[in-house]
């Protein structure tokens, strides 16, 4: 039996977490924020057509919605700008750590230059072309099956082009 309340604190607690007002959740959903709020109260319980989306939106399950968080695991991950911008810091300082040369270091190269449409090295020497970088390496999360939160994108990439591009992309993937 589902508990309409336990549901609602679950709601408001994912949606507190990944820092959402409930107006913002409403946008994303197509919904008015007051209902959000009954969900919040435990009022009614969220329409089965918007659970695939909710649950993205709260980086939980659909299982772990009507579960009120019970369910106790993930069926995506969440990527945000902040840990992709960290990702290729990472492999910025690897370059550093066993040179430029090293078979490791040229090995990721190689296969990110293959996959990408634009070399990372490039983004080492030019700090401008970063954002652009972390955009598309977003699109390619969100192709590849990971939740990419669009007002993440809005916030933290810098480049209006970049930004909007990849908004664009990740809009075609059904993400809001």
């Amino acid at each position: 039996m589902l508990n309409q309340e336990q549901i609602g604190t679950y709601i408001a607690a994912r949606r507190k977490a990944v820092g959402l007002t409930q107006a913002e959740l409403g946008e994303r959903l197509g919904i008015t924020a007051q209902s959000v709020s009954n969900w919040e109260r435990g009022e009614t319980l969220p329409d089965t057509g918007l659970l695939q989306d909710l649950a993205l939106i709260l980086d939980t399950s659909a299982d772990e919605l009507l579960g009120a968080g019970s369910c106790g695991w993930r069926y995506r991950r969440r990527v945000t700008v902040e840990r992709m911008s960290e990702a290729i810091s990472c492999i910025q300082r690897l370059r550093e750590l066993l040179g430029e040369d090293h078979f490791m270091y040229r090995t990721m190269i190689d296969a990110l230059d293959k996959k990408m449409n634009s070399s990372i090295e490039l983004i080492f020497k030019e700090e401008r072309f970063r954002d652009a970088y972390v955009a598309e390496a977003l699109c390619e999360c969100a192709r590849k099956g990971d939740y990419v939160d669009i007002s993440d994108v809005r916030r933290n990439i810098k480049s209006e082009r970049a930004r909007n591009s990849a908004i664009e992309v990740l809009r075609e993937f059904g993400l809001k």
